[in-house]
């Protein structure tokens, strides 16, 4: 049995261009990414890489053009059922209430409502949201509705964790607080977790592993770096340690070309 969670290997995304409908633009090539069974792995790279381009073959959302993507060792076909996927936006239901929101997946897959009711109120304390099971997301905070989101993600104890972007959204300290509260999770039951990311600092801070892409079109991994920074780690105090700064250091050498590209890319699209 193969010691990868999830493996996209030489995959290719190539898709037609909007403006120009006779045109094809390739999005991502040859890429090839994994991720070891309870490791954590950030992906990093400029705006409009591929990056969700990437999460989205890894979950069986979108089947690549070329190129194959093994779930523990098997290819996969259709949705990857061992996969729950954080989104960046919300994707609670605005007619259900938190613990009916973390309740659906189960529901979903056959739990009785009892059952299912029991494991959502379990996940919603674990999230810290114990007294607010009534609440409908429009009366949540926005670190409130991650929260529960991620509570809706987790009940469904999924073996590979795939996450867009899921904090960009929220304030710093929030933000914190809940990257936080993901690595004690993930520790708790080491899954494999697939996350994207803007913020170096975010990816070295609660990586295994931090890959970059080149920027787009045609995306393709141009480096990958070990954190070897000792866990548990605190997402604030590991950043001014000095093998943190270095390498960020490194990383960035690397990622800052990209982002330019990309920015430069960017402007030329607004132009």
């Amino acid at each position: 049995m193969s010691g990868y969670a999830l493996e996209l290997i030489d995959v290719r995304c190539t898709f037609r261009d909007r403006e120009n409908p006779g045109q094809r633009y390739t999005a991502v090539a040859d890429t090839t990414l994994r991720v070891r069974a309870g490791e954590f792995v950030s992906v990093v790279g400029p705006t409009g890489c591929g990056k969700s381009t990437l999460l989205n073959v890894g979950a069986g959302l979108l089947q690549p053009s070329a190129g194959e993507v093994r779930v523990f060792g098997q290819p996969l076909s259709g949705i990857n059922r061992r996969a729950g996927y954080m989104f960046q936006a919300d994707a609670l239901m605005p007619w259900r209430n938190a613990i009916a929101n973390v309740m659906a997946g189960l529901q979903y897959r056959g739990v009785p409502d009892g059952e299912a009711r029991v494991q959502a109120q379990d996940w919603l304390g674990r999230v810290g949201l114990n007294g607010f099971e009534d609440r409908y997301p429009h009366q949540l905070s926005g670190g409130m509705r991650k929260r529960t989101a991620l509570a809706q993600t987790l009940a469904l104890d999924p073996d590979i964790i795939l996450m867009d972007e899921p904090f960009s959204a929220l304030d710093v300290q929030t933000r914190q607080l809940m990257e936080n509260e993901v690595l004690d999770l993930w520790a708790a039951k080491k899954k494999a977790v697939l996350f994207i990311t803007h913020d170096l600092d975010e990816a070295i801070a609660m990586s295994d592993r931090v890959v970059v892409l080149s920027a787009g079109p045609a995306t393709r991994p141009i480096g990958e770096f070990v954190v070897d920074l000792p866990r548990p780690r605190d997402v604030a105090e590991v950043r001014v340690d000095a093998r943190f700064i270095e390498l960020h250091a490194q990383i960035w050498s690397v990622l800052r070309d990209e982002v330019l590209k990309g920015y430069t890319q960017q402007l030329g699209k607004a132009a």
